[in-house]
């Protein structure tokens, strides 16, 4: 074929590459553990708690996997819960201890840079009476331990601190925790989620009485999680209705999620060595980036912080619009916990570490894989430059103020909402908005007019940036996206929300 004969091809939008960043949100499920979660799908089928034949054979499926778990940790199979989440299991211990210590000890403290299901219970459980203080942490989110032994008294019962941190990676110095606590006759419990198969785990030798881990953080299925309970440390059932769990936990086990979870914690000492050439690969990305922007600012510590994880501040950038700039182009980061990706307020984390509101909505998360290969990171490098030397695409902006009655109603603008139900309930929607879900968004797009300007709205502006990017990389030309989101424009137009919102408003249907 003669080269005049290619020349169509320079016009195509080239396909982007896909970069998956993100493994303290959650991982891909590997090789081993697929194999295992289909032998048992296809061969346990019956109940494990059943005496029969088959009931017997699922039992020892699951026991096995409890032995699996229990080994990576160095715990003992008896203390080890299988749960649906970690999630649940910090729910479970938190609620039962405050049953069992209520009100003959009040007190918890806890780290401020806690994984959302341990802060959210926490706030659950003031309302119930229950004390809590939340310890100071130092510039990269380590427990001051001077400031733990002053807070700790005799009312306190429990003592909450993660191992490491899922968005800076910082690692606690659990052992002097827990020998704070000893002393007062208290309790730790440990988030230990993002450590298990990035750094070596003694749950015994450290003291702790309890800990939490999620079976997706390690290479296994999600909608598992597994809870360690140290050999006679007070804890009540918190599922009721059968026998399963030692009695702690009814229902009939999830033996597949079970059996793939077990899998994965039997490759957790193969993860540990691939500790260092992911930190390899980190301090690349890390001078590399600095290189091409040399104020960023690094939230995470360079020693005692897991090997894979980075938290960057890049001084006034949105960081909202560069993650929709690394989405278009096939790279995956997120601004923090993945539990709360869908929250406008900035990270209790980053708040806590000092960071203003500012620089935490400035600040993105990086976390590396044991898969991750170099050239992703020279990828990731070379979009970075891009961005920054502006050589990509450009959506723009939309100040709420801007959004008067002309704009709202001029015929060639297509407002887009993008929020999902339950934030439409919280906020309508604008006038003559068209309501498609960020989930639901690619199924929608031929509903879209593309030679219409596309007014782009979330809650509070950081979804929206998303949408916005990526319906410039699907061919939109005319694409705004609304700063502040559908709750700044509330605040400035007050009138104009409480005259008009929520009028006129058409639901997008999914395309089957």
């Amino acid at each position: 074929m003669e080269i005049q004969h290619l020349e169509f091809l320079k016009h195509l939008r080239p396909f982007p590459r896909h970069v998956y960043l993100d493994h303290n949100a959650t991982t891909p499920v590997s090789r081993r553990v697929r194999r295992k979660m289909n032998r048992v799908l296809k061969h346990c089928h019956g109940n494990p708690s059943a005496l029969y034949g088959s009931g017997r054979k699922s039992a020892a499926v699951l026991e096995e996997a409890r032995q699996q778990v229990a080994d990576a940790i160095h715990a003992e199979p008896g203390e080890i819960y299988f749960t649906g989440c970690a999630t649940e299991s910090n729910n479970a211990v938190l609620q039962s201890l405050s049953r069992h210590f209520y009100p003959g000890k009040k007190k918890i403290i806890s780290s401020p840079i806690e994984h959302p299901s341990v802060l959210r219970t926490l706030e659950f459980l003031q309302a119930q009476g229950i004390v809590v203080e939340y310890c100071p942490v130092d510039r990269h989110g380590r427990v001051r331990l001077d400031e733990l032994e002053r807070m700790i008294d005799g009312d306190t019962f429990l003592v909450c601190c993660m191992l490491a941190n899922n968005e800076t990676g910082t690692i606690q110095d659990i052992p002097a925790v827990a020998t704070i606590a000893r002393r007062h006759a208290a309790l730790v419990l440990s988030d230990c989620v993002q450590a298990l198969g990035k750094i070596p785990i003694d749950v015994r030798a450290w003291g702790i009485d309890y800990a939490s881990f999620s079976a997706h953080k390690l290479y296994g299925p999600k909608g598992v999680g597994a809870l360690y309970v140290r050999q006679g440390s007070p804890f009540a059932p918190f599922m009721h209705g059968g026998h399963q769990e030692g009695g702690m936990r009814a229902g009939t086990e999830s033996l597949h999620n079970i059996a793939g979870f077990g899998a994965a914690c039997r490759d957790a000492a193969k993860l540990l060595a691939h500790a260092e050439p992911i930190r390899a690969l980190k301090r690349q990305l890390t001078q590399g980036l600095k290189e091409i922007k040399p104020d960023l600012v690094v939230n995470s510590p360079e020693t005692d912080g897991l090997p894979n994880t980075l938290s960057l501040t890049f001084p006034n950038v949105n960081n909202a619009e560069l993650l929709a700039v690394l989405d278009q182009r096939g790279i995956a980061v997120s601004a923090g916990s993945a539990c709360s990706a869908h929250d406008d307020r900035p990270s209790s984390t980053l708040k806590a570490i000092g960071l203003s509101d500012q620089a935490a909505r400035a600040t993105i998360r990086i976390s590396l894989g044991c898969d991750t290969p170099a050239r992703d990171i020279r990828y990731t490098l070379k979009v970075f430059r891009d961005h920054f030397a502006g050589r990509t695409l450009l959506v723009s902006m939309i100040e709420p103020e801007q959004l008067n009655e002309a704009v709202l109603f001029n015929e060639n603008t297509y407002v887009l909402d993008v929020r999902s139900q339950s934030l439409r309930k919280k906020c309508k929607s604008l006038p003559n908005a068209h309501e498609a879900s960020f989930a639901a968004l690619e199924k929608c797009l031929r509903q879209i007019p593309k030679e219409k300007h596309i007014l782009v709205a979330c809650q509070g502006g950081g979804l929206s940036y998303i949408a916005s990017y990526y319906l410039r990389s699907k061919g939109f030309e005319l694409v705004s996206n609304l700063r502040g989101g559908v709750s700044g424009w509330k605040k400035r137009h007050g009138d104009l929300y409480q005259k008009y919102a929520g009028q006129n408003v058409t639901v997008l249907r999914p395309a089957k």
